[in-house]
């Protein structure tokens, strides 16, 4: 079963890392996501940017509408996802848990099960 483990964070304390924290942060990370591709479990991982960046699509009224920012004002924000095969939730909980152990940002994952839709690739 594929797994999206999502992260949320406050993106403030992230983006007010140094280089050095951020480096040694990636660095703790991909630690553990290495032991997963190893094993051949893990699939795509992506860092969003900052939500700063972000536009939204939503409908208003029947309508599409367009605008700068997130859709939501909350406290942590979604910045990283990762794309794990793995045999239970157990496994895709304890990947989780290491992802925890090793990111000072605190925050939550949230682990999802995967419906693949489209397996072409970009």
């Amino acid at each position: 079963m594929l797994y999206a483990i999502l992260c949320y964070a406050s993106e403030d304390v992230v983006c007010a890392w140094s280089k050095e924290q951020d480096d040694a942060v990636r660095a703790d990370i991909a630690a553990v996501q290495e032991k997963y591709a190893r094993a051949g479990k893990l699939g795509p991982v992506a860092r969003l940017l900052p939500t700063t960046t972000a536009t939204t699509l939503r409908k208003v009224r029947g309508e599409a509408v367009v605008t700068d920012g997130p859709f939501a004002e909350t406290k942590e924000q979604f910045l990283n996802y990762y794309t794990v095969d793995c045999s239970d939730l157990d496994e895709a909980v304890a990947f989780a848990r290491e992802l925890s152990e090793v990111n000072p940002s605190g925050g939550s994952y949230e682990i999802r099960p995967v419906s693949i839709i489209n397996t072409r690739a970009l």
